[in-house]
């Protein structure tokens, strides 16, 4: 008799659909399984990723006139803005980067162009529609790389000797074998033809198996060709940026080379499969699926726009900033890209821009830049009761990690309410004695106070337990003495 089900599990291997196919109230509730508090921000950007699809579903005459509503988020370090991307990321379906605004340069100054940001949205949009498209074959392609495989494993029989010239009348063409005694008999060749098919059946069992992982095949592969870069073409002047790949361009150009490797067998079927996915895919159709998803559902998240933001430099080496928001201007105000894969309209792509702002406003980015990001939201900081639910709530709270990496060495890692209300009060008093970096004093404070466990394992006790009185005994000094603040940050 089998065991019942975990119906929380059959919900986790259910796929989600896309967050934009969401009302907004799931959409948050999905992130409340990450990030702690912040609804503000959460609401927000439920609302703006929802309206990405009631747009597509809008008449076609006003259709074009919707424009996104970008979000500026405005909060301390260490808050949730980054988490907040990276659920998005992998919650949306749809394309999406993370930018580092403090990475881009003015136009004529060495460094990466605003543009880049574009491009590697299409870059993301073509990875992720290619590996739906590899989903839906991907069986298909794994049964033709086997059927090429067994071909390998048990190469085709010599073709046979020509028939007798002595061929009775009125016999019809086929396949003969001649026997010891020289008679030509059809039979036994499909009796050999039969005997050829179950011992193929045997080897694909024996494979599923993983029983012939240890044999070797020969097999042909492309060869690489990697020219100088003094052979290299130059591309011509304007076009030097990243919009066009001429390495890939002067590889399409070089005949193709074949060699064959002997490989084991499990390398030799990823191999193939690989080469069966290619062939299965058209990529024309991904690069036009991807060019219209990255138009119409892309998202591009820009971290750490408040380090662009402030008075330009009258003097010294310092690069422009304002100089990059008005390079950053057209393409959130909607301007067309040049990509590898074709020219790309930013026009309803979703803007999600963060910074901390200690030192500079919102009010310091130029007016035009300002008015491009409607929705402003605060985050607020986090307290010592968001700490204890951080520590408790999510899926991928810090305890759960630790308790994951002590499950490792056969041990057992139990964190107590105390335990956790201790660790969350000593995080909210480090954060008050020193800089406030937010959720992310948890992971120092976790560091120090697993340090002995993590070294002592696989020789500590095999049941841990952290309660009240081991978290303050082990964290004390660091807590206690000024001198120790290092073990801390």
């Amino acid at each position: 008799m089998t065991a019942p089900k975990d119906p929380s599990a059959a919900e986790e291997t259910q796929p989600l659909p896309w967050l934009e196919e969401m009302p907004p109230r799931q959409i948050v509730a999905e992130l409340d399984r990450y990030i702690v508090g912040q609804e503000a921000a959460k609401r927000a950007i439920a609302i703006a990723v929802r309206n990405r699809w009631r747009r597509g579903q809008a008449p076609d005459q006003i259709r074009d006139e919707i424009t996104p509503s970008n979000i500026i988020l405005i909060g301390p370090t260490g808050v949730g803005k980054t988490e907040i991307a990276r659920r998005l990321a992998r919650l949306a379906g749809a394309p999406f980067v993370k930018v580092e605004a403090s990475k881009f340069t003015e136009v004529g100054y060495v460094g990466r162009d605003v543009e880049t940001m574009v491009r590697d949205l299409v870059d993301a949009a073509v990875n992720l529609v290619r590996n739906e498209r590899e989903d839906d074959v991907y069986d298909q392609a794994e049964k033709k790389a086997d059927d090429r495989l067994l071909d390998l494993l048990l190469p085709a029989a010599p073709p046979p000797p020509p028939p007798s010239a002595t061929k009775p009348a009125g016999e019809s063409s086929g396949v003969f074998v001649v026997s010891p005694s020289g008679a030509v008999s059809k039979e036994e060749a499909q009796a050999d033809a039969d005997r050829r098919a179950r011992s193929k059946e045997k080897l694909r069992q024996l494979l599923a198996d993983g029983k012939l992982d240890d044999r070797e095949v020969d097999i042909e592969v492309q060869a690489q060709n990697f020219p100088s870069m003094d052979m290299m073409p130059q591309p011509p002047m304007g076009m030097e940026g990243a919009d066009f790949n001429w390495g890939e361009w002067f590889q399409e150009m070089l005949p193709k080379r074949k060699k064959r490797r002997t490989v084991k067998v499990p390398e030799a079927r990823r191999i193939l499969t690989d080469e069966e996915l290619r062939r299965m895919v058209d990529m024309d159709d991904v690069i036009n699926e991807s060019l219209d998803r990255v138009e119409n559902h892309g998202i591009i998240f820009i971290d750490e726009i408040d380090k662009i933001a402030g008075e330009r430099a009258t003097s010294g080496p310092d690069v422009s900033r304002e100089g990059v928001q008005r390079d950053l201007l057209p393409i959130v105000e909607g301007s067309t890209v040049q990509t590898r894969y074709g020219y790309v309209r930013t026009d309803h792509v979703l803007f999600i821009a963060a910074g901390a702002f200690h030192v500079s406003k919102p009010s310091d980015l130029i007016p035009e830049l300002q008015g491009r990001f409607p929705i402003r939201v605060e985050l607020t900081p986090l307290t010592e009761a968001d700490f204890i639910r951080i520590m408790k709530e999510p899926e991928n709270s810090l305890t759960r990690q630790y308790q994951a990496l002590v499950g490792a060495e056969q041990a057992e890692l139990i964190f107590t309410d105390d335990g956790v209300a201790e660790i969350a009060r000593i995080a909210a008093l480090a954060n008050d004695r020193m800089e406030n970096i937010g959720a992310r004093r948890l992971h120092t404070v976790m560091s120090t106070l697993m340090d002995e466990v993590l070294f002592e394992l696989p020789d500590f006790d095999r049941k841990i337990v952290m309660d009240g009185a081991k978290v303050r005994e082990r964290l004390l000094k660091v807590v206690t003495d000024d001198d120790l603040r290092k073990y801390i940050l």
